[in-house]
């Protein structure tokens, strides 16, 4: 019997409706502009609030891998826990990821190759009502054909044990790596606009000591990205910075986002 892991925040974060949560992911997509020809972008980072507030960052990432829909093959998505507290980063024992889109399925063989890596360990309850990942699976599913997806949530964990997972997994041509995170959160809106560009200009000079939990709520997952960069022929750049009051909300408290791609440099 298959082992799928339900949509948790269908309805919530995004619509339940498969065909309207399509034209949402569309819509989104579409409304990107249009750019140049780029590098592979082998990693991406995106955030994870409700599309409403920022499907439209996601999508200026997203956008990027839509050239490589054939290429793509697999995608290792490192998303924050939000609920559970644990140390080390959880895989997750299901088969399949469910969408209202369709169930994607879970790259099994990845998964028992990163469970030999001190820290990494199978968790569930760290996946059942977790958002950070889920997000990120439409978008997927309208970019891309056949995939698999590793998805892996963070707990309290080193920039080291992400490094070492991103580097055992870095070579293979047909993998992204896609880091979920918001960036600050509830700060007035020039408060926010001025840490969140503190955070994307700390993103594209690699360095982590300047990230946290103030900065990112996927803070863990940048880190390790950026760990990984600093020893990589690895640069970043920045595809949009906006907040929840540029989308979807008031100026008062707000929520910031932010939408990065790293290549190999050659």
């Amino acid at each position: 019997m298959q082992n799928i892991r339900p949509a948790a925040v269908s309805g919530l974060f995004y619509p339940a409706n498969g065909p309207a949560l399509n034209t949402m992911v569309v819509n989104e997509l579409r409304s990107v502009k249009s750019h140049s020809n780029s590098r592979f972008p082998k990693a991406i980072i995106v955030p994870h609030a409700g599309y409403i507030y920022s499907g439209a960052i996601a999508a200026s990432a997203y956008s990027r891998l839509q050239p490589y829909r054939q290429h793509i093959k697999r995608v290792i998505i490192i998303g924050p826990s939000h609920r559970v507290g644990f140390n080390g980063l959880a895989l997750s024992s299901a088969d399949y990821f469910e969408t209202p889109l369709g169930n994607i399925p879970v790259d099994k063989e990845t998964n028992e190759q990163l469970l030999a890596i001190d820290g990494v360990k199978t968790l569930d309850q760290a996946h059942v009502q977790e958002h950070s990942i889920e997000v990120q699976l439409p978008f997927l599913q309208n970019v891309l054909d056949d995939f698999t997806i590793v998805p892996i949530v963070a707990g309290n964990a080193s920039a080291k044990l992400v490094d070492k997972v991103i580097s055992s997994l870095w070579s293979n041509d047909n993998t992204v790596i896609v880091i979920s995170s918001d960036l600050s959160h509830y700060h007035d809106y020039a408060s926010a606009q001025q840490l969140d560009l503190s955070t994307s200009d700390a993103i594209l000079n690699l360095d982590l000591n300047q990230i946290d939990s103030e900065h990112a709520c996927g803070c863990v997952g940048i880190r390790g990205l950026l760990s990984f960069a600093q020893h990589h022929a690895v640069e970043g750049t920045t595809l949009d910075i906006r907040n929840s009051g540029d989308t979807a909300g008031d100026k008062v408290s707000v929520v910031g986002y932010g939408a990065f791609i790293f290549s190999e440099v050659i």
